[in-house]
């Protein structure tokens, strides 16, 4: 299935100049849903993965879907002040100013082999900050999965020495 024809372009969003890759209709359209986690999950089904972290939000659909699908855990990444218990931080870059990301300090455990999962690989910043805070746990990061690899922002530059995998390239 072509899943690149289920991708909408949606110009000027969120702000001018900008061509954002609207995941909506694949997420509607069964087949295409199906399709993506069912890729996903053959590159890794025999990587014995623990557990798959995700950012928030969009990033939860496929990662807990394809935890399911897997038969890991699954491990949700916040920004600050938006997990109830007990945190680990990483501060990062963004294109004006830096953010943080949180994740429970218990959430990984040391030696286990865990996925990161999101729907879009942009400058890579975000997937950095997670490979952090899996290590700071002494998990390790048998790969990052995405839906979209926004290639022409070489985002894989901040990600050396990391497996990727993207179903979709732009």
């Amino acid at each position: 299935m072509n899943l690149k024809k289920l991708i909408r372009d949606v110009p000027d969003f969120p702000k001018q100049g900008i061509i954002f890759k609207d995941i909506t209709p694949l997420l509607k359209n069964p087949k295409g849903f199906k399709s993506a986690i069912n890729q996903m999950a053959k590159k890794y089904k025999d990587k014995n993965i623990d557990k798959i972290v995700s950012m928030e939000s969009r990033g939860f659909i496929f990662g807990s879907t394809l935890a399911l699908k897997l038969g890991c855990g699954f491990v949700p990444v916040r920004k600050k002040g938006k997990l109830p218990y007990k945190t680990i931080r990483e501060e990062y870059q963004l294109e004006y100013g830096t953010d943080i990301l949180e994740m429970h300090e218990d959430a990984i455990v040391k030696d286990e082999n865990v996925l990161i999962v999101d729907d879009v690989l942009a400058t890579g910043g975000t997937a950095k900050a997670v490979c952090s805070l899996i290590e700071k746990l002494g998990g390790k990061v048998a790969g990052l999965c995405f839906l979209i690899e926004l290639s022409f922002l070489n985002p894989c530059e901040k990600l050396k020495g990391y497996e990727i995998s993207s179903l979709i390239k732009y």
